[in-house]
């Protein structure tokens, strides 16, 4: 088995996106630019207090960049002993990590494309519409769409950022969902499925993907398939 080089990263800046959700951004230690593609992940190491070594793979939430930052996008756990390793995290502190791995990449050519998650089933998708957006370029003549789920507002995860880029670029469409939202809320209801027929339907020239838990993309995959969509135009990741 080959081995992979191990770097070190180091904590930048820590957000809290929720009460158990933070953002952390990392910047890898000796390089001058850290390369990937959006869409991938990285193994993080860590040594409990037993002495057990811990390994765990996290979406990179962050477009890549001539620099050597990334970031992540994560829940705490119960009982989790990675997770909240890294939520508890200060800046400066340090952690080893393999990668970029994955191949949840952007698939050419590049077609008018729908984005559906849940939760931080977001970050792969902040990745890659950030860096289709940034550049004409890249985005030009095609249409983009994310639906975005959560139970409650609190729980969209950069929600404002989304409205200004949807505000920015007429061709992003960001549809957020709440499945449990207040009185008060003034957007979609309901889970992501029920909104994605309203754009896939009669749309096979389309790519979708799909990130979330595994209930979620089932239900997805099962619903682009009954409206006639080809199996390889449906990429997903599914959530532990």
């Amino acid at each position: 088995m080959a081995a992979f080089e191990t770097h070190i990263a180091h904590l930048v800046r820590s957000v809290s996106l929720s009460e158990l959700t933070k953002h952390l951004e990392f910047e890898m230690l000796g390089m001058r630019r850290f390369g990937f593609v959006s869409g991938q992940w990285l193994s993080f190491k860590q040594v409990k207090p037993d002495g057990e070594e811990l390994t765990r793979a996290y979406s990179i939430a962050s477009p890549p960049g001539e620099d050597p930052r990334f970031a992540l996008c994560l829940n705490r756990v119960q009982d989790g002993f990675m997770s909240n390793f890294l939520c508890d995290m200060q800046a400066g502190d340090e952690i080893h990590c393999q990668g970029p791995f994955g191949d949840f990449i952007l698939r050419p050519p590049l077609r008018d494309t729908i984005f559906i998650a849940t939760g931080t089933g977001i970050s792969p998708f902040r990745s890659m519409l950030h860096w289709l957006l940034t550049d004409q370029l890249r985005h030009q003549g095609k249409q983009f769409w994310l639906v975005l789920g959560s139970r409650y507002e609190r729980d969209i995860y950069y929600h404002d950022e989304f409205l200004r880029l949807a505000s920015e670029r007429p061709n992003f469409h960001y549809l957020p969902t709440l499945s449990r939202g207040s009185v008060e809320w003034q957007g979609l209801r309901g889970y992501v499925q029920e909104h994605v027929p309203g754009i896939a339907q009669s749309r096979t020239d389309m790519h979708a993907y799909v990130c979330g838990l595994d209930k979620m993309v089932k239900a997805n995959r099962e619903l682009l398939r009954s409206l006639g969509w080809d199996r390889k135009s449906v990429r997903y990741e599914k959530y532990d």
